[in-house]
């Protein structure tokens, strides 16, 4: 017990010490807490005044920074104003289109801080200074001297300069315009400047192209006054042609290097290119229609043949020259009908022409060959050349409508299916040729002499006959009809039997019997025989028959050989044998074997050697008095 008591005190003792303790705790912490509210209360301003200095340090220290980028912006667009202002340089392409490119993005997203108007002058000063670029090197490209060799050789578009405008194009067609940026500020200002550019590569590219081409106009135009027509009027359709190659070329540049490839721009671009090659086409046509219709019959097959050669590019002037540039003009449709208006003029001209010689206003008529004969023959023969132009135009003109006089209205149009084209053209082959030997027979009748008229006649007939039927030299024959060869054989026949009348009839009228058969008549029939027969001679050595045709003399020698000597061998059989004569040689100067050989000299081959012009002369007057005689 006494334990326990003893342990209660001691720990009353304890816990009165603990208490003391605490006491002495309590109130200490309540002296420090007092304390420090004294101190907090002390150093708040303090506290609170370096906060307010920590957030200023910060914000002064953004504002620098804010500072130096905003310095470091305004370097960076300086220099970009510069680079734009200055223009591309050789060589820096790329990066000023990089630059152009940049600030026009800022402009339209506002990511760079700078006034937008400024901005927008900024873009369009630079692509302002591209198109510049654009245009020289166009202008590079469109200068210098072309090829002007004697056949025309296309001047491609140099490739230094191809390969600069490809990407420079491909750049320019991406820069804002009203279509595609309706709100950007520069997009009116820069379609002004690409419009501009664009028409200056039409104006520069037409210029070019009209001067690769005028040289050969002027010579197509020369060359036609002194060329034959059918070569003149395919050089002409080449010419014109090669016209088309350089449209179709500078078409196909223009869809390649147009910087507004819109279909509006690349018509009135392309329309405006081809202006100078059209008025080049133009001037050079009317040169040439006004040198067919100041001597239509001479420049005939030029209008036949330049109206068959540009018909053939009627389809690509057509798709190039007005439907690729916008245009309904049709300057080469014009062209065909002023050139057709000649063509349909020019064959009542030739009939009119052929009729006229018959006058006889040729000057001096000799026994050989008319111009009319040969210049027919001549235009006959072309004809297979320009067919299909001459087929067309007599269509047009109307079955018979070339004969002018004839009671047959000129103009008249063909009634369908009365004759096909070329029905068409054999008949006015027929006309032609039947004109002609009109002509021929006309003229023949003109002299008091028949003999030489039968000679004139039979000479222009045969060689008529064999350039058109023996011996064509062109591929005529298919284009006369049966009727023009059958009147040609006839009057052929009809031309050789006055021949044989005229010159060989009075010779066998010698040996036809009388009643009188005395030696005196047999005498006199010998003498007049021989005296006519050297007529005969006299007269084929001033006029030579079928002087160019070998074979036809040939053949004329032994007809009139079968003709003359039988019948004189007959004779002299039947009287030559009796005592008609003492001396039978003073009458028969010729056997029968030397009068055929006299008869073969008639016809003998001439012996090659020129004769002089007096002598030709002479001749031609000889042939004249005698057949006026």
């Amino acid at each position: 017990m006494d334990d326990e008591t003893a342990e209660i005190e001691l720990l009353e003792q304890n816990l009165r010490k603990t208490r003391q303790i605490s006491q002495r705790m309590t109130s200490i912490l309540s002296s420090f807490d007092t304390r420090l509210i004294k101190v907090e209360k002390s150093i708040l301003p303090l506290y609170n005044a370096s906060q307010m200095l920590g957030r200023r340090g910060k914000n002064i220290e953004s504002a620098v920074q804010k500072i130096d980028e905003i310095k470091s912006n305004q370097e960076g667009i300086a220099a970009e104003e510069a680079l734009i202002l200055r223009g591309p340089q050789p060589g820096r392409i790329d990066e000023y289109k990089d630059v152009v490119e940049r600030v026009n993005a800022g402009l339209v997203f506002g990511s760079l801080e700078r006034e937008t108007r400024d901005t927008a002058r900024l873009v369009e000063t630079g692509a302002k200074k591209l198109t510049q670029m654009y245009t020289k090197l166009v202008a590079e490209a469109s200068s210098g001297t072309p090829i002007n060799g004697t056949e025309f050789q296309l001047t491609s578009f140099p490739p230094a300069q191809m390969s600069a405008l490809g990407p420079l194009v491909e750049f320019l067609r991406t820069l804002p315009l009203p279509a595609t940026h309706p709100s950007h500020p520069a997009a009116a200002a820069i379609q002004a400047s690409l419009k501009e550019a664009q028409k200056g590569y039409a104006d520069m590219r037409g210029a070019w192209a009209k001067k690769c081409l005028e040289l050969y106009g002027r010579r197509v135009v020369e060359r036609s006054e002194t060329l034959d027509g059918v070569k003149a009027g395919r050089e002409f359709g080449v010419w014109v042609d090669n016209l088309l190659v350089v449209a179709e070329e500078e078409y196909n540049l223009l869809v390649e290097l147009a910087p507004l490839a819109t279909a509006g721009e690349m018509e009135t671009t392309f329309a405006a290119l081809i202006s100078p090659l059209i008025d080049l086409f133009t001037s050079t046509l009317g040169s040439i229609s006004a040198l067919i219709k100041k001597s239509i019959n001479k420049h005939t097959f030029l209008a036949l043949s330049s109206h068959a050669n540009l018909s053939l590019c009627q389809g690509k002037w057509d798709d190039f020259m007005c439907r690729r540039a916008g245009r309904t003009e049709n300057e080469l449709k014009d062209g065909l009908h002023s050139i057709r208006a000649s063509c349909l003029r020019s064959f009542p001209e030739l009939i009119a022409d052929i009729r006229l010689a018959a006058n006889g206003k040729g000057g001096e008529l000799s026994t050989g060959l008319h111009d009319i004969t040969i210049s027919t023959i001549k235009y006959l023969e072309r004809i297979p050349e320009v067919q299909s132009a001459a087929t067309s135009a007599l269509y047009t003109l109307g079955d018979g409508n070339w004969r002018m006089g004839d009671g047959v209205q000129i103009g008249k149009a063909p009634v369908k299916g009365d004759s096909d084209e070329n029905a068409v053209l054999e008949h006015f082959m027929f006309d032609v040729v039947n004109a002609v030997i009109g002509t021929l027979q006309t003229l023949s009748r003109t002299g008091k002499r028949p003999s030489f008229g039968s000679i004139f006649l039979i000479n222009n007939i045969s060689y008529l006959r064999t350039r058109l039927l023996v011996k064509p030299q062109a591929d005529i024959l298919p284009l006369l009809s049966k009727p023009t060869q059958d009147i040609i054989n006839s009057n052929f026949r009809t031309a050789k039997a006055a021949y044989f009348d005229s010159n060989l009839s009075p010779l066998m009228q010698t040996l036809q019997e009388e009643k009188d058969k005395g030696k005196a008549a047999i005498k006199e029939k010998f003498t007049r025989f021989f005296d006519v027969l050297e007529e005969v001679s006299e007269r084929h050595k001033l006029a030579r028959v079928l002087q160019d045709d070998r074979e036809g003399r040939e053949q004329m020698a032994d007809e009139v050989v079968k003709m003359v000597v039988p019948s004189l061998q007959r004779f002299q059989q039947k009287y030559g044998g009796k005592d008609f004569s003492r001396n039978p040689q003073k009458y028969i100067k010729m056997s029968s074997d030397e009068v055929e050989n006299h008869i073969r000299g008639f016809y003998a081959e001439s012996d090659g050697k020129v004769v002089p012009v007096a002598e030709r002369v002479e001749n031609n007057r000889l042939i004249q008095a005698g057949w006026s005689r």
